[in-house]
């Protein structure tokens, strides 16, 4: 089992940047693929970005490829979601999400999720 905590989140004008982390514990973090999703209000969970237990490959969903960028350090269990060019459009609570098996976009496929953390970008 393995406890997820992120941090990172807060309040930025558009066109700022961001880095958000899930620190890992309580297991061998290099056992889970990790995700990144958001949830704004009156809407799903969404994906945001995934990554491979050793971090060799990497996916994005289409509203952030190119702006965000997931990575990993397995000495540190720790996540990261690097953000730049933030839009309003971006504004919700992510999360971060782990799995025992390969990476998926399906939220109800991850095993443990953090609390979550807002990124707030008004317009």
């Amino acid at each position: 089992q393995v406890q997820l905590v992120e941090s990172g989140g807060g309040l930025v004008q558009a066109g700022d940047s961001l880095r958000l982390s899930c620190a890992a514990s309580g297991s061998t973090f290099s056992m889970y693929a990790m995700g990144w999703f958001r949830q704004s209000p009156g809407k799903k969970r969404e994906f945001v970005a995934h990554i491979t237990r050793f971090g060799n490959i990497k996916a994005y969903a289409n509203s952030v490829r190119g702006r965000f960028t997931i990575s990993r350090d397995n000495v540190k269990n720790t996540l990261y979601l690097q953000m730049n060019s933030l839009k309003p459009e971006d504004t919700a609570v992510y999360y971060c999400a782990a799995r025992g098996l390969e990476v998926s976009t399906i939220p109800d496929e991850y095993d443990y999720w953090g609390q979550g953390t807002q990124v707030t970008v008004p317009s």
